[in-house]
């Protein structure tokens, strides 16, 4: 019959029939020593999310693995009897997700966190985390086991976003504000270059004005003043040293030929007119400010003491009377009648072209 097997017994001839074993019969013994690895911080991790943590922690936010990703281990069959115990006794030895290294404080303060009236503060507390730390709810960490690193995965990514996020929008401000800065120094340079632009200007047009001016003065001298003679070169000068003058020259001689009429440089007061020694014959005219101008060495005089006289009017004739050697005019500028100075600059002061 099935499930038996028959044999003779010895002796007697009768077939004996026992009851056939087929695990014990079929089944090789398994070699070697089986059982079943525990966890040595207290047992085996209850779900994937565990191994998404520990995976996370290793290899930061730099990849990711679920527990449906990852390979499966090669293990060997245990004992049927002994593996079906050690699965009965496996719930007692596991921890508590609590209990679990980094994910007991996310879960305490995530379900702190929930008491408020928004989830505001989770996700403060979430998006301040570091990446390696992103914590799950309660209910994520007690439920949905099997999607657990998946729902760590997509905390961290929207974590990594958020903080990416937060980092642009400093870095949009310092740079608006250095905008801003740049802006500020830039106008600022400007303003201090459109001012000196503007010094500049207002210098150049007084400088112009008073160019100006004294173009206008020294026109109106001119018309004020006069060469003694209209055609004459120039020869001993002021200060002049010569073994003819007693000391330096103390005026300008203007050679002319003999006879040629001489002017009044500027309108004034005949105070002289004679003889005067070396200066031969010699009319000193005085200004209205006090200023004596001699003309010495005329061969005549057409004017006489306390006469006035204006600008360009004859008062003599060119000769070489007195202390002279050849046909000129000495003319010498004395101011307030005291002690002489050179001639030509105070001429071309006044505007005349000597």
């Amino acid at each position: 019959m099935a499930g038996s097997g028959a044999g003779i017994e010895a002796g007697t001839g009768e077939e004996t029939w026992e009851e056939w074993n087929p695990t014990e019969d079929s089944l090789r013994p398994l070699r070697g020593r089986h059982r079943v690895g525990k966890q040595r911080s207290g047992g085996v991790a209850r779900s994937g999310a565990v191994l998404g943590v520990g995976m996370i922690a290793a290899v930061g936010a730099g990849g990711m693995a679920t527990a449906q990703d990852r390979d499966p281990a090669a293990v060997s069959m245990p004992d049927l009897a002994s593996a079906a115990g050690a699965v009965k006794d496996l719930p007692g030895h596991l921890p508590d997700a609590e209990q679990l290294p980094g994910i007991g404080d996310l879960i305490s303060d995530h379900a702190d966190s929930a008491d408020g009236a928004d989830g505001t503060a989770a996700d403060s507390v979430a998006a301040r985390a570091p990446l390696t730390q992103a914590g799950l709810s309660a209910d994520e960490a007690a439920g949905g086991r099997t999607d657990a690193g998946e729902a760590l995965r997509a905390r961290i990514l929207a974590q990594a976003e958020q903080q990416q996020s937060e980092a642009d929008t400093t870095a949009r401000e310092q740079a608006a504000q250095r905008a801003a800065e740049q802006a500020a120094t830039a106008a600022k340079k400007q303003a201090a270059a459109d001012e000196k632009a503007e010094a500049e200007r207002k210098r150049e047009a007084a400088e112009e004005k008073k160019r100006k001016a004294a173009a206008e003065r020294r026109a109106k001298l001119a018309r004020a003043y006069t060469a003694p003679l209209a055609s004459f070169q120039l020869s001993a000068g002021f200060g002049q040293a010569g073994g003819r003058w007693q000391n330096d020259h103390t005026g300008q001689d203007f050679a002319a030929p003999n006879g040629t009429p001489v002017k009044a440089i500027h309108s004034g007061t005949v105070k002289e007119a004679g003889w005067a020694g070396s200066y031969g014959y010699r009319i000193v005219l005085k200004l209205a400010d006090g200023t004596e101008l001699w003309f010495c060495h005329l061969s005549s005089m057409t004017r006489s003491a306390g006469e006035k006289v204006s600008t360009g009017d004859v008062i003599g004739r060119v000769g070489s009377t007195g202390n002279s050697t050849g046909p000129h005019l000495h003319v010498e500028v004395r101011p307030g009648g005291g002690t002489p100075i050179a001639p030509l600059p105070w001429l071309r002061d006044k505007g005349v072209k000597v």
